[in-house]
């Protein structure tokens, strides 16, 4: 039996996938320092590529973490990866910049080293996006929201909660009861013709960013906090990031969204993605 290996980019060398390796001195490895990005394709265009990377940076600034590509270097190697993966009908694509080896096993040297990793996309349930789905809080808040860190601890603790009380995703919530972002993804609700989602303290999305692009002219945006409290009181909302794309929630928690079914502007929302992705994919969207 032929197996057909994905082919990854580590420190320089396009290599396949069994032959990947990163030493277990390298601080990523001991301290869970270092960063990383994650994005898809549609037609094998990757989604917003320029916008990933340069989040990439930002959360390389954010934690202390030099990098030594520039960000159009990155885009090259991510579109070379692309290329050697001719067997993927679409992709995952991961970025990640490792700390480093460090001679005392924590202070970073400016030596951290660039993987690329391409991967067939993952299809997710279909009930997701016509029943809607589950999601819960917790209450906990990411250390550096700004930073896509691979310190994932409080986002792996909170999605095995999410799992075992038969959720999709764990919303993070602060000291004020306040709901912040998913581990992987960022929320938002309709009230009434108003689109709200939270300002500040979170990820700043990149499937986020194109989803209040879609809706800017359609409805009024507020930039806000979405209370505990006030849950019952929103007619519809949903979860967006570059795997999930757009996931209706009908429960956060025991409380039930509305009528418990995925609302019309959330179907609507999703097949307006649809389309623009579309479009993206054809190189006639932006």
């Amino acid at each position: 039996m032929n197996t057909c290996y994905d082919t990854y980019y580590i420190d320089g060398k396009f290599v396949s996938e069994d032959e990947a390796t990163l030493s277990v001195k390298d601080i990523t490895v001991l301290r869970g320092f270092g960063v990383f990005d994650f994005l898809i394709t549609y037609n094998k265009r990757p989604f917003r590529l320029e916008k990933h990377v340069e989040r990439l940076k930002n959360s390389a600034r954010h934690i202390g973490l030099e990098l030594n590509h520039s960000n159009k270097e990155i885009c090259g190697i991510v579109m070379q990866t692309i290329e050697k993966n001719p067997h993927h009908k679409e992709e995952n694509i991961r970025i990640v910049y490792t700390g480093g080896i460090s001679p005392d096993g924590v202070t970073p040297q400016g030596n951290g080293i660039l993987m690329v990793m391409a991967t067939p996309k993952h299809e997710l349930p279909e009930w997701w996006y016509t029943k809607g789905a589950k999601i819960i809080t917790v209450d906990m808040e990411r250390f550096i929201p700004q930073a896509k860190s691979t310190n994932y601890l409080s986002a792996i603790f909170a999605q095995q909660k999410a799992r075992s009380l038969g959720a999709v995703e764990a919303i993070y919530k602060d000291k004020d009861n306040r709901l912040l972002e998913g581990t992987t993804t960022n929320i938002f609700a309709f009230k009434g013709n108003t689109l709200i989602t939270p300002p500040d303290s979170i990820l700043p999305g990149v499937t986020r960013g194109a989803v209040l692009e879609l809706l800017q002219k359609k409805y009024d945006i507020v930039l806000d906090f979405i209370p505990h409290a006030d849950l019952a009181d929103m007619d519809e909302m949903f979860i967006a990031a570059s795997n999930k794309e757009i996931v209706p929630i009908i429960q956060v928690d025991d409380t039930a969204i509305s009528d418990s079914k995925p609302g019309e502007k959330t179907l609507a929302l999703m097949a307006d993605w649809k389309a623009y992705t579309t479009a993206y994919g054809l190189g006639e969207a932006d």
